[in-house]
């Protein structure tokens, strides 16, 4: 039975993969938090990730995103933004920097102002230390 085994799961020999650790979320939830993000873009990269939790399509550029961001809280804060729950926030996060309201989307805020933003499958393309 070892090849029914491996093939549905039950191989007691596999070794678990490796767990990466949880991204350092910061919840974007209130409007002063925009200007915050502003002001410390000053002196290190603020970056917005957009997120519908209704849609397939965020969901998975979310997944592959968590599975490949590599930077360190020292490097940049990263901010998760529910749009679903947090539309007026999600408005303005499109006024204040000057985008155009995608899902999912990403921004990348240095100096007061979106230097890239990406949405789709786009997210994943964007080099984030570039920006460090």
């Amino acid at each position: 039975m070892g090849l029914f085994d491996s093939l549905f799961g039950n191989n007691k020999d596999a070794t678990p993969k490796e767990e990466k650790a949880a991204l350092p979320w910061i919840a974007l939830a209130s409007l002063e938090q925009l200007e915050e993000i502003k002001e410390k873009s000053k002196t290190k990269p603020q970056i917005i990730f957009k997120h519908s939790t209704t849609c397939g399509i965020s969901r998975m550029v979310m997944n592959t995103f968590k599975n490949t961001y590599a930077l360190d809280t020292n490097q940049a804060d990263l901010y998760y933004l529910d749009l679903l729950n947090n539309r007026e926030v999600s408005n303005e996060t499109g006024y204040k920097f000057q985008v155009i309201h995608q899902s999912p989307q990403l921004l990348v805020i240095k100096n007061g102002v979106a230097v890239a933003n990406a949405s789709h499958g786009s997210i994943n393309e964007v080099a984030l230390e570039q920006f460090v």
